[in-house]
């Protein structure tokens, strides 16, 4: 492994923000007998010139820390995924805690919770085992099914026992969901569905179905210990990535509206569903409910808009909210319906006035929000929208404030602020992907094998470009994040300024081996934290060739825009504080198990031992001027690499010189007999038995 280059002066050690050590155990990965940050093994040549060894680095004090950063770093940029499991994604990532290591030495199958995982057959009695199984470019790997990622399904997969969750109920609990409880009698085709997706939940893919994103997570700093904020699907975790919550402090004050709220709409009388978001309700703002004439938010024309699936309106704090700074007071004047849309507020506003934070641009860029470059001229069709997936367009004062609703906006919105040099002078900005992709591609069919009729219905049906595994194609996505990041970088006034954080709202439901802690419940069970997600941040000033093992989740992202822009921290609002506060009650505790107590029904983006920020993915050479700026170059993927599917022929790790954790230790791959990974796409497909090494 390549050391600190000899021509970084020594005599910088001496200067009184740093000091010699080796990252201590912090935060989670103290649990795990971990540094807090590790090196990643066998960096490439390329890397090689720009590696720093973490394990010989000065170490700043946080305070200082976050004074560089606010020097050093105008733009965030969140490229805003869907549905993976850090294990689904990147378990065999050599120096992550993945499947088979925990990043510094090898694990067997009996230390790895859930390695092996069991049900009963119902057809014939006996006991079924599933084990880990790669999924390569042989068996379309870039195109497969969803699992069960509900709230009740996500609570059965962790099968908690004393509080601790196993992590072993995850094949048991696809197999049930189609082939019935014990005793069940399954009609052949719910057999099979049963039998494929406790198989499909435990597979995972690596860098020759994913070589991009492998790449940033070589070359830049990997997150393997930050998990989902909700123990559920993608709406609360949308919600979550602003807030840090599902709208545990709206439940704490209004204890009934859990239950949902009564509306109506026309002659039907309806339910909003409540506080704490823990399913895929549809935004209360565009929908039926909605009233608003003028500046009407947009429904998406695919989505699921019965009147028993959607929100009420939500009310908590958000980083919208705070990166109003010192013109909150003046923009919430605006807010058209103050009497509801603020009531959850009302101590927050003038908090955040008094702090006097300047005011942070920022912008939601989604597919489909708005007319599209896929769009006829001047209509916007909002086919490829999933409104379920804005989490900004489900709060009141963000949507019914004409103002601050501006600042959403479409996928294509943001290429074109980038070509036109248009962005905002600083600030933060979410980038997702949705239905369909900006350049009309394909999904990619990895297997030339694959029946013409097979083809054809996976290429309707897997178009997306935001990694979900129902309608998403994982090579159109990397894609469309390594657009992004060439944008970014080949601005060198933004790339110079600018930190990006290439992040999932949840696991799908995907085996993942790490527990997570279990942070609160909810009036329906168990509400956070869900499992693990894949998290990459990149930057000119990041560490390269690293793995930060600091243990958090949604909150994290907001922690680190907090000390980067110097917002006061959304659980110190005094609304949200006090909310927390009164969780911590006999009224509340009584959903939790005995003894368990609620201190965590709110926002957790305050650093602590379980909810740290990214700032251990910041270099401190880097950012003390002793080592240069990593070059935009060393992000940028060129157009025509970008633009040829499949990405490296289905040869990514060879062509990013990265061996998988399993390639390392030579474990073999065994894939089940007669295996299909579109159970529900294409149910009559099914690949034969593969071994590599």
């Amino acid at each position: 492994m390549r050391r600190l280059k000899k021509s970084i002066p020594v005599i910088l050690l001496v200067a009184g923000l740093l000091q010699w050590t080796q990252m201590p155990a912090a935060s989670g990965a103290a649990r795990l007998g971990r540094p807090e940050l590790t090196a990643q093994p066998d960096s490439s040549r390329d890397e090689a010139g720009y590696f720093i060894d973490p394990a010989r680095e000065p170490r700043l004090s946080r305070k200082a820390l976050v004074r560089l950063l606010r020097k050093r770093i105008k733009y965030v940029f969140v490229i805003f995924n869907e549905n993976h499991s850090f294990d689904n994604e990147y378990g065999t990532f050599p120096g992550a805690n993945g499947i088979y290591s925990d990043g510094l030495k090898r694990r067997s199958p009996e230390a790895t919770p859930g390695f092996t995982q069991t049900y009963t057959d119902n057809l014939t009695g006996q006991t079924v085992t599933v084990r880990p199984f790669r999924l390569g470019p042989g068996q379309n790997s870039t195109v497969v099914d969803s699992v069960d990622h509900s709230n009740p399904g996500m609570i059965a997969k962790f099968d908690v026992v004393k509080g601790v969750p196993r992590m072993d109920g995850f094949a048991k609990r696809e197999y049930q969901r189609f082939a019935g409880p014990p005793g069940s009698t399954p009609t052949p085709a719910r057999q099979e569905e049963g039998t494929q997706f406790a198989r499909l939940v435990m597979s995972h893919i690596d860098c020759d179905t994913i070589p991009f994103f492998w790449w940033y997570a070589s070359r830049f700093t990997l997150f393997d210990n930050i998990f989902a904020t909700e123990d559920g699907p993608s709406t609360p975790n949308a919600i979550a990535m602003i807030s840090g919550q599902v709208g545990q402090t709206q439940w704490v004050k209004h204890p009934s509206s859990s239950g949902g709220l009564a509306a109506k709409v026309g002659p039907n009388s309806a339910t909003l569903n409540g506080a704490p978001v823990t399913k895929d309700c549809q935004p209360f703002w565009g929908s039926q409910f909605d009233t608003t004439r003028v500046g009407r938010q947009p429904a998406g024309t695919m989505e699921y808009y019965a009147n028993d699936n959607i929100s009420m309106n939500l009310t908590f704090a958000t980083l919208p909210l705070t990166f109003q700074g010192k013109e909150v007071l003046k923009t919430m004047r605006g807010n058209l319906n103050p009497r509801s849309d603020l009531s959850d507020i009302r101590q927050d506003i003038p908090y955040i006035d008094h702090v006097g934070a300047a005011p942070v641009n920022w912008g939601w860029y989604q597919e489909g929000y708005d007319h599209e470059a896929s769009d006829p001229p001047g209509v916007a069709s909002h086919r490829s929208y999933v409104s379920h997936h804005n989490g900004p367009q489900y709060f009141g004062y963000i949507s019914d404030t004409p103002a601050v609703s501006a600042h959403m906006h479409g996928l294509t919105d943001f290429f074109d602020a980038m070509a036109n040099n248009s962005l905002p002078r600083g600030g933060v900005f979410y980038i997702r992907g949705g239905y369909a992709n900006l350049t009309g591609k394909k999904p990619v069919i990895t297997d030339p094998k694959t029946p013409a009729d097979e083809v054809a219905v996976i290429r309707g049906a897997k178009a997306g470009d935001d990694d979900h595994p129902v309608y998403s194609d994982r090579q159109l996505s990397e894609a469309m994040a390594a657009r992004v990041i060439n944008a970014i970088a080949s601005n060198p006034a933004i790339w110079g300024q600018c930190a990006i954080i290439i992040t999932y709202d949840e696991s799908d439901g995907q085996w993942d081996h790490v527990p997570p802690r279990i942070l609160s419940y909810g009036p329906n069970g168990l509400i956070s934290r869900g499992a693990r997600v894949p998290l990459i941040l990149i930057s000119p000033y990041a560490r390269t060739h690293a793995v930060s093992h600091v243990e958090g989740d949604h909150n994290s992202v907001i922690e680190t825009i907090n000390s980067i822009f110097g917002l006061p921290a959304l659980a110190s609002l005094p609304d949200e504080a006090s909310a927390m506060k009164k969780g911590n009650s006999p009224r509340f505790n009584r959903f939790a198990p005995a003894g368990f107590k609620q201190k965590h029904l709110g926002p957790d983006d305050i650093e602590s031992p379980i909810s740290g920020s990214l700032l251990s993915g910041f270099d401190p050479l880097r950012l003390t001027a002793k080592a240069p700026p990593l070059p935009a170059s060393f992000a940028l993927i060129d157009e025509k690499v970008v633009n040829s599917f499949p990405h490296y022929n289905g040869r990514g790790c060879k062509a990013i010189g990265v061996v998988p954790e399993d390639v390392r230790q030579a474990i073999g791959n065994k894939i089940p007999e007669g295996f299909n990974p579109l159970p529900a796409t294409c149910p009559a497909t099914s690949y034969p038995d593969v071994e590599r090494y």
